[in-house]
């Protein structure tokens, strides 16, 4: 379906009918960006101002989230049934369905009556048809992910979105208009369902009374680590964005805000589509599996509640930290104290608890690595943590290494760019964290409790403490 006509040069008459202000500043295209916010005039916030200057307001009516769905839905019938339908699920999946019907009501082939139209059905038609977030990069430009940690997200979140699309139409049978567009004319594809999760997850942000919201013109500045200028709501509940305390902006240079500092280079890029290569956050999180032989894998799963996730990040002196408290559970099992019993309640249902050296620690799995600090074999949970760990670092290099460009399509050079920075960025937090786990691994081997543990398990007694670092999986 052909998008509606919205022009840069028709914002300023929208946002008067709007209630729209923006106050010495302007939209206007920036060089490398598209469209971007800067200074009519020269501004300075002083240190000792006792207000920040607010640069935009946008009313709070404007602000779409969880609340303006609800009430689109009160509005038009027809949403109502594709709500009810089709959302509930997540704000997310609600928010895209809104922005689906504008989508239907802004397109110039649209002749029917499915609702009334709002301030975004215009708007929306401003915001741009390609995102550059890797779900809409082709397949050769997925090509350059392999062997980083976005090389099996992209894939499965394609996966879900399609899955979604699907869902979406297999549940409007029922409803004749959604139907026909959805599954017969084929007005709309999984390809605008893919562009409205890019736009929503590069547009989004988490609002203190709204929650997690789209603001229209907010959504135009761009980012910058050095930001000028901030978000908030204020006692009205309009969105407003004011100059930080002790900035200057020249006229004529760009308003920026934070997306926010602590996200990971690779978050950066699958969110919005670009890596900020003047940020100091340096990390990079990778999925973790349980043993392929642990028997008590699903349980552990189960019990742990969230995606297992291993995270690697320098520090400011570059020193690599790691975080992985599913680690811990993974490598503890029976023999060193930890049980799986099933309770059933006296109305018949039935949970999983788990246990650690005879108390219940079901609430308590994330902690796991807190609750072992005083057992007699500590160091040695420690060091199978290591070793395990160890292995996925050094295979995760390997597979870095073991990259090479089989290109079967044109890709674009800003892409290419992007993916080659990536690579290089966890290339080396890979190397510094292999290096500091290996040096952790041969302090610990050194450990007396470790040495005593080794040689007891060792089978006619021997002295192994000299082959440990040549043979590390055994003590996984």
């Amino acid at each position: 379906m052909r998008r509606g006509l919205f022009s840069l040069s028709d914002l300023p008459a929208w946002c008067v009918l709007n209630d729209v202000s923006f106050i010495d500043v302007k939209v206007a295209n920036i060089s490398g960006k598209g469209y971007g916010l800067v200074a009519e005039k020269d501004l300075v916030n002083g240190d000792d101002n006792s207000e920040s200057p607010i640069l935009l307001t946008v009313p709070k009516e404007l602000v779409l989230c969880a609340e303006a769905v609800e009430e689109y839905a009160k509005e038009s019938k027809n949403f109502r049934q594709l709500l009810d339908a089709a959302g509930h699920q997540s704000t997310r999946c609600d928010v895209l369905l809104f922005l689906l019907v504008q989508l239907v009501l802004s397109s110039p082939d649209y002749e029917g009556g499915q609702g009334p139209s709002t301030p975004w059905t215009q708007y929306s038609c401003l915001l741009p048809e390609e995102i550059p977030t890797p779900t809409m990069w082709s397949d050769a430009e997925l090509s350059l992910l392999r062997g980083t940690s976005l090389e099996p997200v992209v894939p499965a979140k394609l996966i879900t979105l399609t899955k979604e699309f699907d869902d979406l139409r297999a549940k409007v049978t029922e409803l004749p208009f959604w139907n026909e567009l959805l599954s017969i004319d084929e007005a709309i594809t999984v390809k605008d369902w893919i562009l409205l999760d890019a736009l929503y997850r590069s547009r989004s942000l988490g609002l203190p009374k709204s929650g997690e919201s789209m603001v229209p013109c907010l959504d135009l500045v761009n980012h910058s680590s050095q930001d000028t200028a901030y978000w908030e709501e204020n006692d009205k509940s309009e969105v407003v964005l004011p100059l930080c305390k002790g900035s200057k902006v020249i006229r004529g240079d760009e308003i920026t805000i934070d997306y926010g500092h602590d996200k990971s280079p690779a978050e950066m890029l699958f969110n919005y589509g670009f890596i900020d290569l003047e940020s100091n956050t340096r990390s990079l999180a990778l999925p973790l599996a349980p043993l392929d032989d642990d028997p008590l894998a699903a349980a552990k799963l189960h019990a742990f509640g969230l995606p297992p996730r291993l995270r690697l990040e320098e520090d400011e002196s570059g020193v690599p930290h790691w975080t992985a408290p599913f680690m811990y559970l993974m490598c503890l099992n029976e023999e060193d104290g930890l049980e799986f019993r099933v309770l059933q309640e006296t109305d018949g249902s039935r949970h999983l608890t788990v246990f650690w050296q005879g108390a219940d620690i079901t609430d308590k799995t994330s902690t796991i690595k807190d609750l072992i600090q005083d057992h007699e074999l500590h160091q040695i949970f420690e060091l199978r943590v290591l070793t395990i760990l160890s292995n996925i670092v050094q295979q995760k290099l390997e597979e870095l290494a073991d990259v090479k460009e089989d290109l079967l399509g044109p890709v674009r050079a800003e892409r290419r760019q992007a993916a080659s920075y990536l690579r290089s960025l966890e290339k080396g937090i890979l190397e510094k964290s292999h290096q500091v786990l290996n040096e952790q691994t041969s302090q610990l081997l050194q450990d007396e409790t470790v040495i005593g543990y080794l040689q007891a398990m060792a089978p006619d007694g021997n002295d192994i403490s000299a082959e440990a670092a040549d043979d590390e999986d055994d003590f996984s």
